[in-house]
């Protein structure tokens, strides 16, 4: 399945139906016409965000050649509001365990995050909707289908995300390498948030402000970081543990 979308009455019919949209990328200095000025708008209102691109780099990314000076790349799945994700997991009658992303862009580890959330029962993943990875193809073959079960919020700030959790009395753990405390001590049995970093960057200063505490995984070789990938599903697992008790 092709996650692009080129030319400007298809990339406007697409946001007029509602299909979920990860990014819309445009020429430089493209005159704003009718079609475009209305993609522009209901982009603006729909919170997707729109970069602006050299020619040549547009025309590198076209598959078809008659792009129009403008590219949608589609979500493979709908994203769900965080109120719903916060609906849902309170369905299931038991207490409420996501994962925060803040700032993963590498579809393979999302898509990995994605597949052991699925596996060790977290009830949705929640990740932001700029200066990260979206629900694309890539993500989705690495998910190994994961990615059709598990919901997954796209949030404008991921900061004001975790206020809204904070006021369902859900407790926000950070993993870190500053975190004075073992992964393995922390209470996964009351409602909780996990928050993984970014690729290199690990979790935003402001964000790991808004934690209630951090957490660090024991490591003994040269290597001071695990993939977050990785992390994040030692620490899913470490819940799933405590809940099965």
């Amino acid at each position: 399945m092709s996650d692009i979308i080129e030319g400007r009455n298809p990339i406007l019919e697409a946001l007029k139906s509602g299909r979920s949209l990860n990014k819309i990328l445009l020429i430089r200095n493209i005159k704003h016409h009718s079609a475009i000025a209305q993609i522009l708008h209901l982009s603006r209102t729909k919170g997707i965000p729109v970069e602006y691109m050299t020619k040549d780099v547009i025309d590198r990314l076209s598959t078809t050649g008659a792009h129009q000076g403008i590219i949608a790349y589609t979500a493979i799945k709908e994203y769900i509001t965080l109120e719903d994700l916060i609906y849902l997991s309170e369905r299931k009658g038991e207490p409420s365990f996501y994962c925060i992303l803040d700032g993963i862009e590498d579809p393979q580890n999302l898509g990995a995050i994605i597949r052991t959330a699925d596996a060790s029962g977290v009830h949705g993943i929640i990740i932001r909707l700029r200066r990260a990875v979206g629900l694309t193809a890539a993500v989705a073959k690495a998910s190994s289908g994961a990615i059709e079960y598990v919901p997954v919020a796209r949030v404008p700030n991921i900061s004001q995300a975790i206020e809204t959790l904070k006021r369902k009395n859900i407790w926000i753990v950070g993993i870190d390498i500053a975190g004075k405390i073992d992964y393995r001590k922390a209470d996964f049995k009351l409602p909780t948030a996990i928050v993984i970093g970014s690729e290199g960057k690990g979790i935003s200063d402001l964000v790991k402000k808004r934690c209630d505490y951090l957490v660090s995984i024991p490591m003994r070789g040269k290597i001071t970081s695990l993939n977050a990938s990785i992390a994040a599903a030692l620490v899913m697992y470490e819940a799933y543990r405590q809940k099965s008790q």
